[in-house]
């Protein structure tokens, strides 16, 4: 995918991401930067320490160093990132002039200061930032990340961070353990669909339940005589089972049928699910009847309508777990550069 600002938010709240520390919040709490929602203001509301911002906002340096500020984000999905978005919406006598942003990975569930002591390499180097802007940084790495951290040159606020990339799932969780092949988090990602209208196709493989309409995939009414589609790459190459669609919220607009098929490793596509009705704001459950390997979906939406969460388990085959063990080997193994 060519603009990596389509790659999921590896650093999303709704995802699982976290702010795990920060040396300074003064003004504006940390977890402000990974909130899903974007930034507003609302002028001439202060509290006792002045205007509330909605991002993370330190106190200015009287001391004379250069800084950094810092902030520790652990990622909700580890992966590789293209491309990171510092946006700093609202912030336009008070953003730092500069950032850069480092990032490492650390297995397990390190502890802020573990953290501080990992080996971290550069992502964006130092660089300028405007106010009242997406600042918007093109990231070349092979490596996993499972952390990053914002720097403040020498301090500042940011509303938000986004860091967009391509999750690498470890193989250790998907041996005798229900495995989702279509979940952001294991990699699973839309490679094309029809229309994204009114919200992303990715929404629907986020984790837990949808919370609002927005919160899924919807697109707008057809007008043509023809159907809505997505094509959904898998984590691997694997045999499906059971694909879960769930139209919660989405109740004068669910599709009236969808259908699933599937792309084998050479193109072939393959029926896998035929057309079946759908019901308004309701989770469904269908098996599925095939032994052929895929490494891609493609569910079918009649005409049009919107899809909360869609779910496919199913069993990774021999070769779609060596293609994922080598994947995790390459961004692990990677030398660090020296800076």
């Amino acid at each position: 995918m060519s603009d990596w600002s389509q790659l999921p938010d590896l650093a999303a709240r709704h995802s699982g991401g976290s702010v795990v520390a920060a040396n300074d919040e003064f003004f504006a709490e940390r977890e402000n930067l990974v909130t899903d929602e974007p930034p507003v203001h609302r002028p001439h509301t202060f509290n006792a320490k002045g205007q509330v911002y909605d991002g993370w906002e330190t106190r200015r340096r009287r001391d004379g160093s250069p800084g950094p500020d810092w902030a520790l984000i652990r990622l909700g999905i580890a992966g590789v990132p293209a491309g990171i978005v510092v946006d700093t919406a609202h912030f336009v006598g008070n953003y730092p002039p500069h950032v850069s942003i480092d990032g490492c990975g650390v297995p397990g569930h390190p502890s802020a200061a573990q953290l501080l002591e990992a080996d971290w390499h550069t992502l964006v180097p130092v660089s300028p930032v405007e106010g009242d802007t997406r600042n918007s940084f093109e990231v070349t790495t092979d490596r996993r990340i499972t952390h990053v951290r914002v720097n403040m040159h020498p301090d500042g606020g940011i509303a938000r961070v986004r860091v967009h990339g391509s999750a690498v799932p470890d193989p250790q969780w998907i041996d005798d353990i229900p495995f989702d092949l279509a979940a952001l988090h294991h990699g699973g990602r839309v490679a094309a669909c029809s229309d994204g209208f009114f919200s992303p196709p990715n929404n629907m493989l986020q984790q837990g339940i949808s919370r609002f309409m927005a919160d899924g995939w919807e697109m707008r009414r057809r007008r043509d005589g023809g159907n809505d589609w997505a094509t959904v790459a898998l984590a691997a190459e694997a045999i499906p089972a059971v694909l879960e669609v769930d139209t919660t919220h989405y109740k004068g607009n669910a599709p009236a049928r969808i259908s699933l098929d599937g792309y084998t490793a050479d193109g072939e596509l393959i029926g896998l699910l035929p057309p079946v009705a759908l019901q308004p704001d309701a989770p469904h459950r269908f098996r599925l009847d095939t032994d052929t390997p895929v490494d891609q979906v493609r569910l079918n939406v009649f005409p049009d309508g919107g899809i909360a969460r869609l779910r496919l388990f199913g069993r990774i085959t021999p070769a779609g777990r060596a293609s994922l063990e080598t994947r995790f080997a390459a961004t692990t193994s990677v030398p660090e550069t020296q800076e």
